[in-house]
């Protein structure tokens, strides 16, 4: 095996696997210290998200979340870009698809309102990050100030439209009216159902295969394409880019829409395929935990749909322990998250160069 080969193997799956197997360890040690028996605690988190049917659904229903975000973060991250703004694009990107399920016509076929409703989150989603894109590619504003600021945007102005705006007359709670049932994303169940295959009822629904398209439509979009090799361009030396004629300053416009459009498609998991209607905070948490999935997945789609669904994991598992065990609650998951993103973010290196000494040393030359 060439010394390259034995450099990608070192990047692309020893590293992530040393620095989550680190994040877990040092979450070990979290729970030893609140007096939990990590072992004990481990096999309640591992069968409540996969030891039965309801678990496994509701664990890959949080990951199909985690999979639109984590894509977002990836698209950006390979153009040099940290998008932070997840979360507020997936929160727009939820209004664009409740738009659309509330407003167009009743009579019109799924197979037409649907793909529109999608269409409609894309578009929300990117029009979100167009302007921190704008900022920084033409302003010189750093992505991730007003990817943040945006996040506080987003939230101040889903409240207003939702109290002043999509409320239904006579209602207290601040939520829109049932989308049309043309719009509706079927359940797993339901479809298991229809086959005569039984299995429990979770929130799971067909938006896993939406993520699954876009992450194989990602994957050939940044790998196999001309767009796509100009955003990797620039996210490896925008000089480069330069000297071979790539404009930078419309790369980092496209690459924020691109991005802020899949951060959009969160909205048709939660709305279109669970609750049927908009409310408040349905995005909460996902478009920062989709950071963390990104750096554990080395920003490649394979590696993200891994990720995805090692946080459905902990995501259905910190519920299970927080019912188990009384000294634990679902907070535990968030330090889990911040583990993951020191040892896969900032401290992503820490064990490279010991891996690359004895694994692939610089061979001498004669």
């Amino acid at each position: 095996m060439t010394r390259e080969r034995r450099l990608s193997w070192i990047n692309g799956l020893l590293l992530p696997f040393l620095n989550v197997l680190t994040a877990f360890l040092a979450t070990a040690v979290v729970f030893i210290l609140i007096g939990v028996d990590p072992i004990k605690a481990t096999k309640i988190l591992i069968y409540g998200a996969l030891g039965y049917d309801e678990g496994l659904g509701y664990t890959l229903y949080y990951a199909t979340n985690f999979v639109f975000t984590g894509l977002a973060v990836a698209v950006a991250f390979h153009a040099g870009l940290f998008n932070i703004g997840g979360e507020g694009q997936a929160y727009v990107g939820g209004l664009g698809t409740a738009l659309v399920a509330l407003y167009i016509n009743p009579a019109l076929s799924a197979w037409i309102v649907i793909p529109l409703a999608i269409s409609g989150g894309l578009l929300f989603g990117a029009l979100w990050a167009i302007i921190p894109a704008y900022l920084q590619a033409y302003r010189g504003s750093h992505i991730v100030i007003t990817t943040i600021m945006f996040n506080f945007l987003a939230s101040a102005l889903m409240v207003y439209i939702l109290v002043n705006v999509l409320r239904e007359v006579g209602e207290m709670s601040p939520e829109s009216g049932d989308f049309i049932k043309a719009s509706w994303l079927p359940f797993v169940h339901d479809i298991f159902a229809s086959f005569g295959y039984k299995i429990a009822k979770s929130p799971l629904n067909l938006s896993i295969l939406v993520a699954l398209f876009f992450s194989g439509l990602v994957w050939f979009f940044l790998w196999h394409t001309r767009w796509g090799f100009a955003i990797r361009a620039v996210g490896k030396s925008n000089d480069a880019a330069i000297y071979g004629g790539i404009n930078p300053k419309k790369i980092i416009v496209i690459t924020m829409c691109i991005s802020g459009a899949l951060a959009g498609l969160v909205g048709i998991n939660e709305l279109m395929g669970v609750q049927h209607r908009l409310f408040l905070n349905f995005n909460y948490g996902y478009g920062f935990g989709g950071i963390a999935v990104a750096l554990m997945g080395r920003n490649h789609p394979i590696g993200i749909l891994i990720a995805a669904f090692l946080f459905g994991i902990l995501y259905q598992g910190g519920a299970e322990l927080d019912f188990e065990l009384q000294n634990v609650s679902r907070d535990i998951v968030v330090v889990m998250q911040g583990l993951v993103i020191l040892f896969c973010g900032g401290l992503e290196y820490l064990y490279r160069p010991v891996l690359i000494r004895f694994l692939a040393p610089i061979e001498a030359t004669e």
